[in-house]
């Protein structure tokens, strides 16, 4: 069998192979261009999400829990009683 033979078997060339592998490997660049725009926009919302709970966190930092305010109002009003005593 001669080479040339071997190149149109089934009437596919090699150039014609070529151009097919290249078409799927392009396609295959479109799909992960695709997926990396994808992942860097999940990337940029995770980002802005901890950003945003770190703010919660420097917010809530200097705010009294309830059961210390709870605390401090059963402690006042047991000042307040004392003092009015007198």
């Amino acid at each position: 069998m001669s080479n040339k033979k071997i190149k149109k078997a089934k009437g596919v060339t090699i150039d014609t192979l070529a151009g097919m592998v290249k078409k799927g490997f392009d396609h295959m660049d479109e799909r992960f261009n695709q997926v990396d725009k994808r992942l860097d926009q999940h990337e940029k919302r995770f980002e802005d999400l901890e950003q945003g709970q770190e703010e919660i966190k420097l917010k809530l930092g200097d705010v009294a829990y309830r059961f210390e305010l709870v605390e401090l109002e059963r402690r006042v009003n047991i000042l307040e009683r004392k003092a009015n005593k007198r």
